[in-house]
């Protein structure tokens, strides 16, 4: 009698590198509500990696661990630095765990590699002083009446922009995206939506509000009407983009004396976070209020809290020699 093989296990069906790529980026804009710059940026991180299996006659279902290290070292080769290379095995990683959960592979060639060490830069510093040279900038330009019309409505917009960023600590693309209800007469708190859709409440402070207020009524006064956006423009997103607000910054650290290399809209946010935790405030609140998901993210501030706590130490201990 004759004995019948049995049947082999059916591996995953073989479908196209774009298409798997595709199905991953629908994934996390579904379900982690990434955002448009996020899926580009992922697509053209596995992109690359895509044509690079290509040069080799692999795919993203037939390749295995030793290809994504290939890839790898060949990005380091090409002198990429060690976070642009940490990011690029990180997308990697997700794609394959996306694929390995869905059956699309059998198995996960990139769990067992490990990405490259880097060191965390700590973030460029402004001192209390420095931002506030800033503000009074801008607050006299806001109101200086030997501009034209459409000069103060810029110059007011841009007093407003950096109050609030000072006062909040937002990320500039949630700054720029706020809308017009953001500034409501008694409004004492800002619902922010950040990274992933999530929401988050950040208080305002009185010198923000008057900026908003202020500018606002200019708006208003030269016939523009209520606007959807607090920020509004003629572009394709009908709000201000980041980088228009961060080249009018630089503008603006010029004009009050500062190194407009070293001032930007997310060394402002670092300012916030730093300042608050220079007079005591507590790191999970400075977590909650800069919108991070992860307290080692915030963590990078440590070195602040560091200091302070050998002041206390020196000022405060009964045995300290000053």
């Amino acid at each position: 009698m004759s004995r019948v093989p049995a049947a082999a296990k059916p591996g995953p069906e073989r479908t196209s590198d774009q298409t798997l790529i595709a199905l991953f980026l629908d994934m996390i804009a579904a379900e982690r509500g990434a955002a448009a710059n996020t899926l580009q940026a992922y697509a053209n991180d596995l992109g690359g990696f895509r044509d690079h299996l290509t040069t080799q006659s692999l795919t993203l279902q037939n390749a295995g661990s030793e290809a994504i290290r290939g890839y790898l070292a060949e990005l380091a080769g090409h002198g990429f630095k060690t976070a642009s290379v940490a990011r690029k095995l990180s997308a990697i990683r997700q794609l394959y765990r996306f694929l390995y959960a869905e059956g699309m592979r059998a198995d996960d060639p990139a769990a067992i590699l490990e990405g490259p060490r880097r060191g965390r830069a700590l973030p460029k510093l402004l001192s209390v002083a420095d931002v506030q040279r800033l503000l009074d900038t801008a607050a006299a330009l806001a109101v200086d009446e030997t501009k034209s019309p459409p000069e103060r409505l810029r110059a007011a917009r841009l007093n407003c922009l950096l109050e609030v960023l000072y006062a909040t600590g937002l990320r500039a693309s949630e700054l720029v995206a706020l809308p017009a209800s953001a500034a409501k007469r008694d409004q004492r708190m800002l619902i922010v939506r950040g990274k992933g859709g999530k929401e988050r409440l950040v208080p305002l402070n009185e010198s923000a509000r008057r900026a908003m207020a202020a500018y606002l009524q200019l708006y208003r006064n030269l016939g523009h009407g209520d606007p959807k956006w607090l920020f509004p423009s003629f572009g394709e997103s009908g709000h201000l983009t980041r980088q228009h607000f961060a080249r009018e910054l630089k503008l603006l650290a010029q004009s009050a004396g500062l190194d407009a290399r070293k001032i930007s809209p997310h060394v402002l946010r670092h300012a916030f976070a730093t300042h608050l935790l220079t007079n005591g405030a507590d790191l999970r609140v400075v977590q909650t209020l800069l919108g991070h998901a992860d307290i080692s993210t915030t963590q990078i501030y440590t070195h602040v809290l560091e200091e302070r706590l050998k002041s206390l130490v020196r000022d405060l201990h009964p045995l300290s020699d000053g």
